[in-house]
């Protein structure tokens, strides 16, 4: 994984106002991914570059409270049948809106004794069914850690589905190797979910890492952000979605911006997430419209809210709106 140098020109006040932005929050950027950028402000740029917003908000330092929810240093354990798996404080890149901004590029290294931890933690919960193995970002680990982790929680015989969070197809495609690919398919079922947020991410060396884990037999999801800025019109996340399924990668999030400390600028409004849902029904294939979640704040999980489809109900019957507001009538029992 090849790390690009920032090369930030201006005035000496503006590298002084960067680097104080930095010293808070650690910046790290993919060669490849800073390739994608075409000019400053992009929505590449955005993503990746650091911005004095990043330090006007008092946004919450844990916005989902998953310290809260960890009952061992590796788990988080919110919802009944699946916990996720914190693998590695590492990451590709540093994503300026990265919900867990309190870890990226700090020393709370994940040790081979805390993975034990972790797995001796789920052996004692048989209700949990699923893992979702994050970070960080998983993928950063070598193929032998990696297949080290997924085979002792295979090993768990109420383990029935194991999740890989990654973003590494988005910024450093190359991380996706046939080695990788052999490795992983040992380990069905298996799926991973990626994180594209705008379709400039998309390029010949995105779909090709797609292509060759969907050849593997994993099947691709993906979880966007809304981001002002980036991907918070109805077009842009049209494109989005169209060329994902291209890529064999199924829409299955869209979250609105996490309350974290540190990404306030990225925030949109409820009804520009609305929106664009409402824009995506009907004008494009069901398959390409995601999910539109809010993870509530404090540990309240992930809510999914959608347009209001229903007028009213009356007279045994309830009246439908579809998408091009023609109103419909369907009986209620």
């Amino acid at each position: 994984m090849k790390i690009a140098q920032l090369e930030m020109n201006g005035p000496t006040t503006e590298l002084e106002e960067l680097k104080l932005v930095s010293s808070k929050y650690p910046v790290r950027i993919t060669k490849y991914y800073k390739s994608l950028i075409k000019e400053k402000n992009d929505a590449i740029w955005k993503q990746s570059m650091p911005s004095l917003k990043e330090l006007e908000d008092s946004g919450l330092t844990d916005p989902l409270s998953e310290e809260h929810d960890s009952p061992v240093k590796c788990i988080v354990h919110r919802y009944p049948d699946r916990v996720l798996f914190y693998s590695t404080s590492e990451c590709a890149m540093f994503c300026r809106f990265c919900t867990r901004k309190r870890k990226v590029g700090k020393t709370n290294t994940v040790s081979e004794k805390d993975w034990n931890e972790g797995f001796e933690y789920i052996k004692k919960h048989p209700d949990i069914r699923d893992v979702i193995v994050s970070g960080g970002d998983p993928l950063t680990l070598s193929d032998e850690r990696l297949d080290f982790v997924l085979s002792n929680l295979r090993k768990i015989k109420h383990v029935q589905i194991i999740r890989i969070g990654t973003r590494m197809l988005v910024v450093n495609p190359d991380r996706i190797t046939d080695k990788l690919c052999s490795i992983l398919k040992q380990h069905h079922p298996l799926y991973i979910n990626t994180h594209f947020n705008h379709p400039d991410e998309i390029t010949y060396e995105s779909s090709e890492a797609c292509n060759k884990l969907a050849n593997a037999g994993i099947p691709l999801g993906n979880q966007s952000v809304l981001l002002k800025g980036v991907n918070d019109d109805i077009e842009t996340m049209k494109l989005l979605m169209q060329k994902l399924l291209v890529i064999r990668v199924k829409p299955y999030y869209i979250y609105m911006m996490d309350l974290v400390q540190g990404a306030s600028h990225f925030r949109t409004s409820v009804q520009a997430g609305l929106d664009i849902i409402e824009g995506l029904r009907g004008h494009t294939s069901g398959m390409a419209i995601p999910q539109l979640v809010i993870d509530a704040p404090h540990g309240g999980g992930k809510i999914p809210i959608m347009p209001d489809t229903i007028s009213s109900r009356e007279k045994g019957e309830v009246i439908l709106i579809n998408f091009e507001n023609k109103h419909f009538s369907y009986p209620l029992e």
